[in-house]
């Protein structure tokens, strides 16, 4: 058995983390069929209920279960509305490192919603999960992204030459991490 994150709900003075539901697949549908969303991610296209429903109520959860990582539907706190998601990735549990992916929903852009949920799952990983190293790539022509990062505390570091594939074809991307030493400079 591969180690696996322990199921988790984090919280932030305006936002829940929590597992998928079957209840956010239609707010997930129209969040994944975006225009922006789709020209960053290669999700596939078009994404319809079949693939929000799947996303939500097995793939989020298998993927925690397989030991690749944890995802989280980002809520408003208050109200409970499906703002985005934020979740890890590719996650290397000897060398204690992990890569962070989200995307926001239309309705939740330029609201600091996603940079505050970056970051809270980087303090969690780094912090109580013991963690040493936090990745973040972005495409090089998505500076929506690359502000997400920078809001969060992440650190660019450099440029990875062709290495991210979106619908259009291949993209260069920046390279971000959180480490330790980050968390404590704020």
């Amino acid at each position: 058995m591969p180690p696996v994150f322990p199921e988790t709900v984090l919280h932030t003075d305006r936002l829940l983390l929590r597992p998928f539901t079957p209840e956010d697949a239609d707010d997930t549908r129209i969040a994944c069929s975006d225009e922006l969303t789709q020209q960053w991610l290669p999700l596939p296209s078009p994404y319809t209920v079949e693939h929000a429903t799947s996303w939500c109520t097995e793939v989020s959860h298998r993927l925690r279960t397989s030991g690749d990582g944890i995802h989280f539907a980002v809520t408003d706190a208050g109200s409970g509305q499906l703002l985005g998601t934020v979740g890890l990735k590719k996650t290397d549990w000897p060398a204690r490192v992990s890569e962070v992916g989200y995307w926001s929903a239309p309705w939740a852009r330029g609201r600091g919603v996603t940079a505050e949920a970056t970051r809270a799952l980087g303090e969690w990983l780094l912090g109580e999960q013991g963690f040493q190293r936090l990745q973040l790539f972005a495409a090089t022509g998505n500076t929506a992204s690359q502000r997400v990062a920078e809001k969060a505390g992440f650190q660019r570091e450099g440029v990875l030459r062709n290495a991210g594939y979106v619908h259009a074809g291949r993209v260069d991307l920046f390279v971000f991490s959180l480490v330790p030493a980050d968390l404590a400079e704020n």
